[in-house]
């Protein structure tokens, strides 16, 4: 028992530093927001890509109103990634933002299964799915072997089959809703700095 106390103080006693945790998890996600949002703010211009891809039952997301849709996704994503940078309304903004993760999960990457990258050797559902995106693959490989540069074509990384799965969209979701509960972390957040002002006022 006494190990054990020593053991749970020890642990404890990290909680100094348990403000990193919010604040690395908000600083991953601020990029992928913002290109996110900034990308659908791009085609809402005069091509309206992103409208079309949000209204077209065919080949999109078959979505009402998509031009009003795709506007309230664009500015959630883009809005949410500077909260997230400054740590302000961290826990309000985490909830449209989920919403617009949840819809990109069902709507867009749910038929595809969970990966986002096809690999058979680390599936646990669709592996018919990857091992046919396997198959393909070594094919598209011994192609280009044949025909391209291939050391070139692999000089920054393998070549693989996106599957388009829910991955990512559920790693986010997931990352959101810790932020929901933990808020924007200690110290280098906006919000705790106006919550330390808000309890100063209060006592006063």
């Amino acid at each position: 028992m006494p190990l054990l106390r020593k053991l749970q103080h020890l642990l404890d006693a990290t909680r100094v530093a348990d403000f990193l945790a919010p604040l690395l998890i908000r600083l991953y996600l601020v990029p992928v927001f913002w290109l996110a949002g900034t990308n659908k703010l791009d085609g809402l211009g005069p091509s309206a890509n992103t409208v079309a891809w949000f209204g077209n039952p065919e080949w999109g997301l078959g979505l009402p109103m998509p031009w009003l849709m795709a506007l309230l996704a664009a500015w959630t994503e883009v809005l949410g990634a500077v909260a997230l940078l400054l740590g302000a309304a961290v826990r309000w903004m985490a909830v449209p933002l989920m919403a617009v993760m949840a819809v990109a999960a069902f709507a867009v990457h749910w038929e595809n299964g969970w990966q986002a990258v096809a690999d058979p050797t680390l599936c646990f559902a669709g592996c018919a799915d990857a091992e046919d995106a396997r198959q393909r693959l070594s094919v598209a490989r011994e192609i280009l072997r044949e025909h391209g540069d291939y050391a070139w074509l692999t000089g920054q990384g393998s070549i693989v089959v996106s599957n388009n799965g829910i991955e990512w969209a559920a790693t986010y979701f997931l990352m959101l809703l810790s932020l929901f509960f933990t808020g924007g972390g200690r110290w280098l957040s906006v919000d705790d700095h106006a919550r330390r002002w808000l309890m100063r006022s209060d006592s006063n």
